[in-house]
């Protein structure tokens, strides 16, 4: 019933930018922390960047100054601002949302299917 679906992933030069988008659908009361995963083969998972339904922000060393989240709660949805993008920053980036489904009495983990950014030399 919940549903996360990640855009705006492409290939883009080093340097340039690129800003995903992360929206949540379905039934469900509330979203607590949206945040980012990448992840690339022979790489292990890295969060990237966590938002809570209040706006602090957490971000990977490797990201920061760079890379800013961000989130629009009458559209639950999150996005990733990523800028000055290097060839390391390539992967499958996986958004997340930490969500009070409708009827429920607890929170969990909703993850979408992830969207490939490649970054070029």
């Amino acid at each position: 019933q919940v549903q996360l679906v990640e855009s705006g992933g492409g290939l883009v030069q080093a340097g340039g930018s690129l800003r995903l988008s992360c929206a949540a659908s379905g039934s469900f009361y509330s979203i607590n922390a949206m945040g980012w995963y990448r992840q690339a083969p022979g790489k292990q998972h890295e969060l990237v960047a966590t938002i809570t339904s209040g706006g602090s922000t957490n971000y990977a060393d490797s990201v920061k100054g760079r890379f800013t989240i961000s989130r629009d709660n009458a559209k639950n949805t999150v996005y990733l601002q990523m800028s000055s993008l290097k060839p390391e920053d390539t992967d499958t980036y996986y958004c997340y949302a930490d969500i009070v489904p409708r009827f429920a009495w607890v929170h969990r983990d909703y993850w979408g299917k992830g969207t490939l950014v490649t970054v070029s030399s």
